[in-house]
């Protein structure tokens, strides 16, 4: 037999069951079953099987009624006839296009139909096919196969599933059988996850974590599906793998915001946040939940007492991962089998993770998506972006979800702004607005690189570059009708704005429900917020002043759209405005005494002639901003003392609503090879 298990693991569901194949059996949960195949490990969940079937023995056949766990290949056929090289074409693809599949699933074959009316039968090339490969177990869909070979078995479906192709585990006991569920475990090295998680099947929309971990490297451990049984599945997230901020409510996962104390004043989620159940529905597969700083602050690494902060795998491996969406950029930078991960932006939480990663991330529009069902950090300022490594497929992955949710936009009663329009045309700016005062970048390295790309945007869209000075623009302008301060409104604004939803939602019920929990105490918090949360002043942080301050941004908004960054009714957006969400091309590093001097800088450093860091701008101004990476510079590395590579980036901004033309022109920009896709690992190129 090709089966060669290594390990099996029973957890805790337990069957009287042959296993004289397994090894090392230790019972540790009540989820399911995890083996290995070679030195592959697999999880299969056993609780809640995908389909269930009645074994016909055919004459000749050998036992199939001894109970026993045991890997399967599923294949699903058209055609009236089963040859030896379909089946051979069909397992070479499953082979080599899937990271989960491997030939010690081919110990056994079920196969079935997509047609429920269509006779079949397996001609004798294709008997000797599997003969030749070593297939032990052969069972035939009875409602497809009327004539069965020998030594094969037909197996009666008890429920109208279809099963899909690829790899899974039967259990077979009896003359039942069970198909399980199969994931592919992968070790979170980098450790950006903090559980790993699988649909568990049970009819209600629950996902279960898998709880486990590899206790060798102190890792959490993620289950993930093949890629194959989603080949045939039409909908346009089919089969991604994604990774959620633990700021979202997964129905059966707990939320954490990054919190033991929220953990354990708050019950596992009964309910999926809508911007999340609408990736399920759109096919994407939720492979677990990554680490964030705690409640979505701007935490440094060195300031996280809860968890620790998520290793880059970029470099000399000690770089910052940034806040609070870290464990989203860096996981994507890192593991190769994971497609995209969800994050928020409020500040600067998406891009900035996505700028020392080397990664694609965006803060939207203001009100893209609501925000109900996560942990809140402003429910006016808060977004949810998307990480990826491949510039067309995380545009085509925004714009698939992004596009299916107006229902999901948030209500203007939340964000204080005219209705989200989203404009669908293929006409780019005529303009970028290049703000002097964030120029040129502290590494010349990293400044040739942006103005390569620029000069290539320039010539590929016929684009003007148009200097100027945002932050004197600012200063200058006639924002307000009460004050000409324009500085000391829109920070005024943003504290409020950013502090009361949080202190209401958050800090309030956590410091009630722990201080009944522990006779009065004040909760465990990491010291960003330990500092914030006492120290409010509600003479100035309360409801009245938040409503004030939302209409008050919305001012500004307007302001900033009929003077920076014009409407245009082709184009959506007249100009672009370009900035760094990075740190000027110098590394930033997880410990805080290694951003000393001048070869590295601390993350949230800006130029002296800047009011404000760049990406302050669209969270006061509601626009969209893409961080786009660029290329790599060499630093000398005060860890590894060799030289190692720091991702470039540049970042694109559009007025509000023009999501979609920034995702045209990225496209574009990546046809013609201005932009590349990123690599996972040390190098991001």
């Amino acid at each position: 037999m090709l089966l060669h298990l290594l390990c099996l693991v029973i957890l805790g569901w337990r069957v009287n069951t042959t296993l004289a194949q397994f090894q090392n059996l230790e019972h540790i949960s009540s989820e399911g079953i995890t083996y290995e195949l070679g030195d592959v490990l697999y999880f299969a969940n056993s609780e809640y099987p995908q389909a269930t079937g009645k074994i016909k023995k055919s004459k000749g056949g050998k036992a199939g009624h001894i109970d026993i766990y045991t890997p399967v290949t599923v294949i699903v056929t058209n055609q009236s006839v089963v040859t030896g090289a379909f089946l051979e074409e069909t397992i070479d693809t499953y082979l080599n296009e899937d990271d989960v599949f491997t030939e010690q699933f081919l110990t056994s074959i079920y196969i079935t139909s997509t047609s429920s009316v269509q006779l079949a039968t397996m001609d004798n090339t294709s008997l000797e096919y599997l003969n030749q490969i070593g297939v032990d177990q052969l069972y035939l869909d009875s409602k497809v196969f009327r004539k069965t070979p020998n030594l094969a078995h037909t197996v009666r479906m008890s429920e109208q599933i279809a099963l899909q192709p690829g790899p899974y585990t039967i259990l077979v006991f009896g003359s039942t059988i069970q198909f399980l569920d199969t994931y592919r475990v992968y070790v979170d090295e980098y450790r950006s996850f903090i559980t790993g998680s699988y649909p568990l099947n049970d009819g209600l929309d629950t996902y279960a974590p898998l709880e486990s971990m590899y206790s060798r490297t102190w890792a959490p451990i993620v289950p993930v599906p093949s890629r194959i049984r989603f080949w045939n599945d039409p909908r346009p997230l089919a089969g991604k793998r994604v990774a959620i901020k633990d700021l979202f409510d997964i129905k059966g996962l707990q939320t954490s915001a990054g919190s033991q104390a929220w953990i354990r004043t708050h019950p596992v989620a009964n309910s999926t946040a809508p911007a999340i159940q609408r990736l399920i529905d759109l096919g994407a597969v939720l492979v677990g939940k990554y680490k964030l700083a705690q409640f979505a602050s701007s935490a440094s690494p060195w300031d996280w007492t809860d968890a620790h902060h998520p290793f880059n795998p970029r470099g000399d491996g000690y770089l910052t991962c940034a806040g609070s969406s870290s464990g989203g950029g860096c996981s994507i930078a890192a593991y190769a089998w994971l497609d995209h991960a969800i994050g928020t932006d409020t500040g600067a939480s998406m891009r900035r993770p996505a700028a020392v990663s080397g990664t694609y991330g965006n803060r939207p529009s203001q009100g893209m998506i609501s925000l109900e069902g996560a942990v809140p950090l402003s429910w006016a300022a808060d977004t949810i972006g998307v990480f990826g490594r491949d510039p067309i497929s995380w545009s085509h992955f925004a714009r698939s979800w992004y596009s299916s949710t107006p229902e999901l936009h948030q209500n203007t009663s939340v964000t204080g702004l005219p209705p989200l329009s989203l404009t669908e045309n293929h006409v780019f700016p005529s303009r970028i607005l290049y703000p002097d005062e964030y120029f040129p970048m502290s590494n010349p390295a990293a400044q040739d690189l942006l103005d390569s790309a620029l000069s290539k945007m320039t010539t590929l869209f016929n684009m003007t570059i148009t200097h100027f000075n945002l932050s004197a623009t600012i200063t200058d302008a006639s924002i307000f009708p009460d004050t000409n301060d324009n500085w000391d409104r829109l920070a005024n604004d943003s504290i409020v704005i950013n502090t009361w939803p949080q202190y209401h939602d958050v800090a309030q019920p956590l410091i009630s429900a722990w201080a009944d929990q522990h006779e009065g105490r004040f909760p465990p918090v990491d010291p960003p917020v330990r500092s914030l949360w006492p120290n409010l002043d509600f003479s100035v942080t309360n409801a009245e002043n938040y409503d004030a301050a939302v209409q008050s941004r919305a001012v500004s908004i307007e302001w900033f759209e009929r003077e920076v960054l014009l409407f245009d009714e082709a184009a959506c957006s007249e100009a672009l405005l370009v900035c760094d969400a990075g740190t000027g091309g110098l590394p930033s590093f997880r410990e805080s005494k290694l951003n000393e001097g001048p070869n590295a800088s601390f993350l949230y450093s800006y130029p002296e002639g800047a009011m404000i860091p760049c990406v302050a701008i669209c969270a006061l101004f509601g626009c969209a901003d893409f961080t786009i990476p660029l290329g790599q510079v060499p630093y000398l590395s005060p860890v590894t003392k060799v030289t190692e590579q720091w991702p470039v980036v540049f970042n694109l901004i559009a007025r509000r609503g023009c999501d979609f033309m920034l995702f045209d022109l990225v496209e574009r920009m990546a046809e013609e090879g201005i932009l590349a896709e990123v690599n996972t690992g040390m190098t991001a190129y």
